[in-house]
């Protein structure tokens, strides 16, 4: 540890001048909570990001549903981009973002990672084959975590080795092509054995065609797709709190090749959109795939498993035991500001879905071999507000809808009011959007945000979200509310950003003889400076919780260098809190494609060392060295997970090799 602690001082010690320059990842984590951090959306988020970030959009050839994929962007941001090129023709350098007056300095920041500038010229068409084989870019990845421990479940009990690794290749050319697969492996699972006589246990492959006369997106294979405001379907990323107020509730109709390493949540088939006319668009999938599921007796399913992990025998036992076949289409009209859709999703299960209904919170989950959704999506947008919204049914006529009007209230401000409806008979297998009780059910909310810029180098955000559930939930067997209130400000000045936020969550739960319900209230802050140049960023941050007896903060120092060829990054961090009820979770820099938001409780320490080097051109490679230690324990973890010790080191080598 005092090696850690040597190197963190002599990167603070080396000095840069320039413009501040923060990763994108990091920019990222500031719009998450600790709900965004325990649900596996934004890992999907992530990866696609990362995925955009070396095959970075043209703005000046971009379409409007290249820029709605992107997270961070509102609707009337977009608008207001595609409004630019229209008016003023392409992009001569990025900084002309700075001209879009809804962009603010963050976002413009952002764009930088993932969008670039050339001069637009007339492509003859859809590229020969002969010119994709020949021009096509290629990248190879592979990454290896090895751990220095030994789990209780890798003497006894896992069918695998201890290693995680994966294995990623894509080509690509221009706008046009995109293919690529992906192999993963997690600790403990077997390798060429067992169910997994192929190799890894889980691929992804994808063949992605754009641009092809009327086809303006075509996948084969594994992807994803979302459309409306999420309530029928939307597993293409998630959608936090935090977030939806930078998006201002817009909605979205995107088809994506599923290319990150998540064994749930994905179609495999086909799936194409074509424009019918200029106003008319139409998208169409078909899918056939395999589930994992606990079965009841009579081999019906209890329960679809969508955590991955096939390392026991028992594990195994559930590794596409049932199949899903998916078939469905939206058709979206847009006409000035204007904007209109509908879906219909049909998915058939090959085994009846036969969930523990007697338990009070599970008596309405989706039950059944046959699941039918419909909706209608629609908007206008204005340039002083913008109107969105997705009423959808299910096969029983249960109701659920979404709507959110955002209003330029000002210079410099902007406030959104969103309303949701979530019918506690409402059931959709894939819907996802902005909730309180995590499912698209059993929810009626009212929402209100706002941001504002009262000065150039100051930004306000807030938020308030009060929700009613009419029936029973994990933990409630009754009628209950919560209501959430975050507020955060960001100031700038030259090299330093000092950021804090703050958060006041209530909740109801039963009490420990469920006759009554008792309130839970939960405070989060954060506090965090960071002074940035072209070469050195430093980040210092504190956060803190309270949750009635429970309490917690942690300390946390990022340091990051760069040279030439050579970056590092260096981290260290003490965290103390009560228990699991008061745990935290830091953002911390991981190799490519490895999101990393750990979950920290008890009283221990984090150190962390990441130096990626470019010995080669098109050749870098990457080590992570992590190193956790408890003070308030003699082993980690409990079951096959156990570890008997109190520190846990693990070392992540990536390698990644374009050509």
């Amino acid at each position: 540890m005092r090696a850690f602690a040597a190197i963190i001082l002599l990167l603070l010690t080396l000095t840069a001048s320039g413009q501040t320059e923060r990763p994108w990842d990091e920019l990222l984590a500031e719009t998450m909570t600790a709900e965004d951090m325990e649900a596996a959306d934004w890992e999907d988020t992530y990866d696609m990001l990362c995925e955009l970030e070396q095959q970075p959009l043209n703005l000046n050839t971009a379409t409007r549903e290249e820029l709605e994929a992107l997270p961070f962007l509102s609707v009337r941001q977009v608008e207001d981009i595609m409004e630019y090129l229209y008016r003023y023709g392409p992009m001569k350098s990025m900084n002309e973002l700075r001209m879009i007056k809804t962009l603010d300095p963050t976002q413009t920041e952002l764009l930088r990672y993932f969008t670039f500038v050339e001069d637009e010229r007339v492509e003859p068409g859809f590229p020969r084959l002969s010119d994709i084989l020949k021009y096509g870019r290629h990248e190879t990845m592979a990454n290896v975590r090895v751990p220095f421990y030994q789990r209780k479940g890798d003497e006894n009990g896992y069918i695998g080795y201890p290693y995680r690794h994966w294995l990623r290749y894509n080509t690509s050319y221009g706008d046009y092509v995109k293919a690529g697969f992906v192999g993963s492996q997690d600790a403990g699972e077997p390798f060429f054995a067992d169910k997994n006589k192929a190799g890894y246990d889980f691929y992804s492959y994808y063949l992605q065609i754009r641009k092809l006369g009327r086809i303006d997106n075509a996948v084969v294979g594994k992807y994803k797709l979302s459309t409306g405001m999420g309530l029928v379907l939307n597993n293409s990323f998630g959608l936090g709190k935090l977030a939806m107020l930078q998006q201002l509730g817009r909605n979205t109709n995107t088809v994506r090749p599923h290319s990150s390493r998540s064994q749930s949540g994905f179609f495999e088939g086909a799936a194409a959109t074509v424009s019918l006319s200029a106003q008319w668009r139409l998208t169409a999938f078909l899918s056939y795939r395999p589930l994992d599921a606990t079965l009841n007796d009579d081999g019906t399913i209890s329960t679809i498993v969508t955590g991955g992990y096939h390392r026991t025998p028992n594990e195994m036992e559930k590794k596409n035991n049932s199949h899903a076949t998916d078939a469905g289409t939206h058709i979206g009209y847009r006409q000035g500001g204007l904007h209109a859709g509908a879906t219909v999703l049909y998915t058939h299960l090959d085994r009846q879905l036969c969930p523990n209904t007697k338990t009070l919170y599970r008596r309405y989950n989706a039950q059944g071999s046959n699941f039918v959704n419909v909706s209608a999506d629609y908007g206008y947008l204005h340039p002083r507000f913008a109107l969105n919204g997705e009423t959808a049914v299910n096969r029983d006529g249960a109701l659920a809808t979404i709507n959110s009007l955002s209003l330029q209230a000002a210079d410099g401000m902007t406030v959104m009011l969103l309303q949701r409806f979530f019918s506690y008979r409402y059931t959709a297998l894939y819907a996802r959007t902005m909730t309180e009780g995590g499912h698209v059910q059993n929810e009626s909310a009212i929402y209100l945000g706002a941001t504002w810029k009262p000065r150039p180098d100051l930004q306000l955000q807030a938020y308030t979200d009060y929700a009613y559930f009419a029936w029973a939930r994990y933990q409630v067997s009754q009628a209950s509310h919560a209501w959430d209130n975050l507020l955060s400000a960001t100031y700038s000045r030259g090299t330093w950003t000092l950021t804090g936020r703050y958060r006041l969550h209530l909740r109801q739960r039963d009490n420990e003889t469920k006759t009554a319900l008792t309130d839970y209230t939960e405070h989060r802050g954060r506090l965090s400076l960071t002074q940035g140049s072209a070469r050195l960023t430093a980040t210092t941050q504190a956060d803190a919780v309270s949750t009635g007896d429970d309490w917690g903060y942690m300390l946390s120092e990022t340091v990051g260098r760069q040279w030439h060829k050579l970056k590092a990054s260096a981290g260290c961090g003490y965290f103390n809190t009560t228990g699991y009820a008061s745990r935290l979770y830091v953002y911390e820099r991981s190799p490519l494609y490895a999101f990393s938001f750990p979950a920290y409780y008890g009283e221990g320490m984090r150190l962390m060392l990441m130096v990626q080097s470019a010995p080669v051109s098109r050749l870098t490679l990457t080590a992570k060295l992590g190193l956790t230690r408890y003070f308030d324990r003699s082993t980690i973890g409990t079951g096959l997970q156990l570890i008997d010790s109190p520190m846990q080191t693990d070392l992540d080598l990536q390698l990644r090799w374009k050509f």
